[in-house]
């Protein structure tokens, strides 16, 4: 089988699955309702309990879900093929952190009690804070080093921020609500987050996506991708403020997700092979998979006691993570 067949098999297969994966996570939860029911509810124009719940709790949580999902597979496979890193993930820029400090903020000064979007706006504007710092202290001219370095100083700061948050926080319940909400949920998520959150992620995944062509020039070296006329400053500039605005809007509304963007481009890349703009589709529709998958795992393993999706991502990631790192240096050895 050539390498264009296999990865259109690879697609083929992971679409579906993504679509099978949609529709299970639609119809999984405390309410047990037959799959049959559960989809003619979802089109009922009647307004009673089992339509609300399938219109308003499921449907907006799949869809996010969906979304959320894309969105760090995605990123995660353009910032390891434009760092050339295999380490690289969405949290590297600091987003994440700074998405959390905004909504922390929001929490902490009652905002979000007063506004009902309040919190996911103000985790949007942490978001865009970040990416505007962390583009400013590397310059037009800054290479992915200084991009990187200055991340982790962004990410450190928030980081310290929301610490300091938590530890002067008088009232005991906002400081249990700002950890909740830290471990990254779908729970209680409407349209209106999917509304608010969508048309951000939509322009981060142009952005992203139209990095294919320079990242496979990448793996050839900076020079080389140079010479085949790569404008080095704008895949920069698409790979930051793309990753800044898909990861920035699915942190507001979700909280954060770790490792899905480090873990999904591993996993396919041996399947797609070593070209970036191949892994771009891929990753998106792998991360799509893992969170409605995990996403449904946690309404299943423990449906009363609300297990955090950060959680479950972060078990299964960290060991992974630590694999990885353990494979990167016995190759540098």
């Amino acid at each position: 089988m050539s390498d264009t067949a296999r990865f259109r098999l690879v697609l083929g297969l992971l679409g579906a699955l993504t679509l099978a994966l949609f529709f299970l996570s639609l119809t999984v939860g405390p309410a047990a309702v037959a799959f049959g029911d559960s989809i003619r509810a979802l089109f009922s124009d009647k307004a009673d309990t089992m339509a609300l719940i399938m219109q308003e709790i499921r449907l907006p949580r799949a869809i996010l879900g969906l979304m959320i999902g894309a969105t760090l597979g995605l990123s995660g496979a353009a910032l390891q093929g434009w760092l050339r890193n295999p380490l690289a993930e969405p949290a590297l820029l600091g987003v994440s952190a700074s998405a959390s400090l905004g909504a922390v903020i929001a929490i902490y000064t009652g905002f979000s009690a007063l506004f009902p979007l309040g919190l996911p706006l103000a985790a949007l504007a942490g978001a865009v804070a970040a990416v505007l710092v962390v583009q400013a202290m590397a310059g037009l001219r800054g290479g992915a080093l200084t991009v990187i370095l200055a991340g982790i100083a962004v990410s450190s700061l928030a980081s310290a921020m929301t610490a300091l948050a938590l530890n002067l926080s008088p009232n005991p319940f906002a400081a249990l609500e700002i950890m909740f909400w830290m471990l990254g949920s779908l729970t209680d998520r409407s349209m209106t987050h999917v509304w608010l959150a969508g048309p951000f992620m939509l322009v981060g995944w142009v952005m992203l996506a139209s990095l294919g062509r320079a990242l496979d020039a990448l793996t050839l070296g900076g020079d080389a991708a140079a010479s085949m006329g790569v404008d080095r400053r704008r895949v920069q500039f698409l790979a930051v403020f793309g990753t800044a605005a898909s990861v920035g809007a699915a942190t507001a509304v979700a909280g954060v997700i770790g490792f899905v963007g480090l873990v999904v481009p591993h996993m396919l890349r041996p399947l797609v092979g070593a070209r970036p703009s191949r892994l771009l589709p891929a990753s998106a529709l792998g991360g799509a998979c893992v969170l409605l998958a995990a996403d449904t795992l946690v309404r299943l393993i423990a449906p009363e006691r609300d297990l955090k999706l950060g959680v479950l991502t972060a078990i299964v990631g960290a060991p992974f993570f630590l694999w990885l790192v353990y494979k990167t240096r016995r190759q540098m050895l």
